[in-house]
Order: structure tokens, then sequence, then C-alpha cells
């Protein structure tokens, strides 16, 4: 497990950028021009926010394992 946290770490950033961006579009889809695209809007902030929490905890292990 700590070689795969150490050695793949890129994956928590990539995951945090990809829920952030997915985040932001579910925003963009909130104003009103695209009021027909709402429940698309929330499935992109809960995916979002689920990836952002992925990458903040993968990240979390990072540093867990690097101050072994």
């Amino acid at each position: 497990m700590k070689t795969l946290v150490r050695d793949y770490g890129w994956i928590h950033t990539g995951l945090g950028v990809l829920g952030n961006a997915t985040f932001v579009i579910g925003s963009v889809l909130f104003l009103p021009q695209f009021e027909q695209f709402q429940r698309l809007a929330v499935w992109c902030f809960i995916v979002g926010s689920a990836l952002m929490l992925v990458g903040a905890l993968g990240s979390l292990a990072v540093k867990l394992y690097d101050d072994e």
C-alpha cells in the first residue's frame, strides 16, 4: 500500500483537478440559461465533490507515509 501511495501520488492530484473541473461545470450548468441541465448540474456537483474528497484523502495518505 505504501508503494502505491508514494509512487502514484500524481493520481490523487489528477482526481482532485478532475473533481474541481467537474464542480465548475456543475456550477455553470446552474446558470438560468442552462435550466434544462439542472439535474446534470447536481450530478456534476456530487461527482466533483467525491473526486475532490478522494484526491484530498490520497494526498493526506502521501503526507502521512512521507512522515514515517
